[in-house]
């Protein structure tokens, strides 16, 4: 049974506690809460990094991008209660990454962090 949106974000918090990503510097993992989107779309990802309507954002499967094993909670919680849930890498450089799916109540539900590759 898929768990209610509270639940989730309390396992992401315990999932991501302590945890760094690691990449050219180490940033720590936030759990996010969207309410009211329909879609995910790169314009909203854009804007809400600050960047242009235009900038790049990158699409991926979440298992490649929480690769190692240390992010295995993440995932599990991600992949059982969320559906479909993406990796979005926003801009170039110091990059903000939103990791999301949309729980049973329809809201976007995951984690963020950054990554700086030169």
């Amino acid at each position: 049974m898929v768990n209610d949106d509270l639940q989730i974000i309390e396992q992401l918090k315990r999932a991501s506690a302590g945890l760094l990503f690691m990449s050219e510097s180490d940033y720590p993992f936030e759990v996010i809460h969207w309410e009211g989107l329909t879609d995910l779309t790169h314009d909203f990802l854009c804007r809400l990094t600050g960047e242009s309507e235009d900038c790049k954002v990158k699409e991926m499967e979440v298992e490649d991008f929480l690769l190692n094993e240390k992010y295995r909670n993440i995932l599990e919680v991600l992949s059982q209660n969320l559906a479909e849930p993406k990796a979005y890498k926003v801009g170039r450089i110091n990059m903000p990454v939103y990791v999301v799916g949309r729980s049973k109540r329809g809201n976007w539900l995951g984690v963020s962090t950054r990554v700086v590759q030169t």
